[in-house]
């Protein structure tokens, strides 16, 4: 496992609250819209352009990942937030979604997005969220 952090989910202010958590931190800051994702996306987030489909916070070791919900989507604060582990194998992403879901909900099954090998997200049995990722290979 190369690394856990947390994952926050904003109701269209991504930009807004990563800004304020980079001045804060004095960290680095990568965001991504929906306008800027490579690939066809659902309708709901093509009406959604400006907002963030990803943003990564930066320090030493230090990782804080965030992204607005898309439009529509259940929003409650207090349980906007989701635990990203980052995996080293795709035995690895395999075994630990189907461990962490156990008895739980998956809400996104491990698929190969344009941006990892695999990915998928589910709620555990204690109703805690997770993000299960593997990144692709570097290319040369």
């Amino acid at each position: 496992m190369k690394e856990v952090a947390t994952y926050l989910i904003f109701d269209g202010n991504c930009r807004q609250a990563m800004e304020f958590y980079k001045n804060c931190l004095g960290a680095e800051l990568t965001i991504m819209s929906f306008g800027e994702v490579p690939v066809d996306l659902p309708k709901e987030a093509k009406d959604a352009q400006d907002r963030i489909m990803h943003a990564r916070l930066t320090k030493g070791s230090m990782a804080l990942m965030a992204s607005d919900n898309m439009p529509g989507m259940n929003y409650q604060q207090g349980n906007n937030f989701s635990i990203s582990i980052q995996c080293e194998s795709i035995d690895e992403i395999e075994r630990l979604f189907k461990a962490f879901g156990e008895k739980g909900k998956v809400t996104m099954p491990l698929d190969e997005p344009f941006w990892a090998l695999r990915f998928g997200m589910l709620t555990d049995q204690f109703g805690v969220n997770w993000m299960f990722n593997l990144d692709k290979p570097p290319t040369s």
